[in-house]
């Protein structure tokens, strides 16, 4: 008898099973790796070494080489890691509530972290960077956590409804954390925290930001879960998974970068607004092929923005903070119109 004879009937050969596998993961990668994602990443670059070259000092002079390297390589490090991981913050929340208008700074989130800051300046004075990093985390995790309870209690779940929650907490959050300031003279710091600015990012300020990178390869590698959470609880259970633990790793995912970016940088508004929706207008709303173009245009979009702050003043800058507010604001305000002219508020 042949050596074949020992195949089982009815199953299939390993090759078979294999062959539908393969086939989707080349699938997968063509769609992932595209020549419009290489022309994206090349812009991008070019952005980031527009940015090296933009200063106030020459590079080749005798001190601008050493100058170079313990300012602008930093802070471009940081534009990189700060655009990418706070893109994505966005477009997980957006996931987890089912809503295109949620981010960190349209729930709370960042003032949560603002607020984790100011606890720790005024506990302990002369606190080191992690453990203002650590107290921003925490209470960026505590407040997400109280916008997602307040949520499950809400029974009509608009468009609107969600961000406008989202605001009234972190407006309540955001005059308790001034009072406190104002109570202990920290209102300057808190003043120059709001305002989100690359400027303070040098050698030996910005090393904390390398935290967000593990943020943004586990959303790489957990992004099929995400998709899967994104259709409901309901749903997601069905097909078995777990989806408190999904919404637990979100929630700490954007807990870890915000606070991370809140301390070193400070507050990027509605940059997780901006480029998730920007992403899906022009490719739909697959999150797995969608990841690096989110990165690349919050890398990009965080670039331009600082440029912009960096050179229309020069040598002032304006923080990148204002740049993006007035941005978010105006995109925001046109994603509103552009719902409302599609059929309404409703998610």
């Amino acid at each position: 008898m042949s050596d074949h004879s020992s195949i089982t009937l009815g199953s299939p050969p390993d090759d078979a099973v294999a062959g539908p596998a393969v086939a989707r993961r080349s699938q997968r990668s063509q769609r992932l790796f595209t020549p419009a994602l290489l022309v994206g990443l090349l812009i991008t670059c070019g952005l980031l070494l527009l940015s090296l070259g933009t200063g106030q000092y020459e590079v080749f002079s005798e001190d601008g080489f050493w100058m170079f390297g313990i300012t602008r390589v930093p802070r471009t490090i940081a534009l990189v890691l700060a655009g990418a991981s706070m893109a994505m913050c966005g477009l997980i929340m957006q996931l987890l509530t089912q809503n295109r208008f949620v981010e960190p700074t349209t729930t709370g989130t960042t003032e949560w972290a603002g607020l984790g800051l100011i606890l720790v300046l005024w506990l302990f004075p002369g606190a080191s960077m992690l453990a203002r990093m650590s107290g921003a985390v925490t209470m960026a995790f505590i407040g997400t956590v109280v916008f997602f309870l307040f949520l499950q209690r809400v029974t009509l779940k608009s468009s609107l409804i969600v961000p406008i929650i989202g605001i009234m907490l972190g407006a309540v959050v955001s005059s308790f954390t001034t009072y406190i300031a104002l109570m202990t003279d920290h209102l300057q710091t808190l003043g120059i925290w709001f305002a989100g600015s690359f400027t303070r990012v040098v050698e030996g300020r910005y090393e904390l930001m390398w935290l967000v990178l593990v943020v943004t390869v586990l959303v790489f590698v957990t992004a099929d879960q995400f998709t899967v959470a994104g259709l409901g609880r309901d749903m997601a259970t069905n097909v078995g998974l777990n989806y408190t633990a999904v919404l637990f790793m979100g929630t700490a995912m954007v807990a870890v970068a915000t606070g991370v970016t809140a301390t070193v940088v400070g507050v990027l508004p509605f940059l997780g607004l901006i480029v998730p929706n920007v992403v899906s207008l022009f490719r739909g709303d697959d999150l797995r092929s969608n990841l690096p173009w989110v990165c690349l245009a919050g890398i990009a979009t965080v670039t331009v923005c600082d440029l912009i702050g960096r050179t229309i003043r020069a040598p002032f800058e304006i923080p990148v903070g204002l740049v993006l507010g007035v941005v978010g604001a105006v995109v925001f305000v046109g994603l509103l119109l552009r719902q409302r002219k599609s059929g309404g508020f409703v998610t």
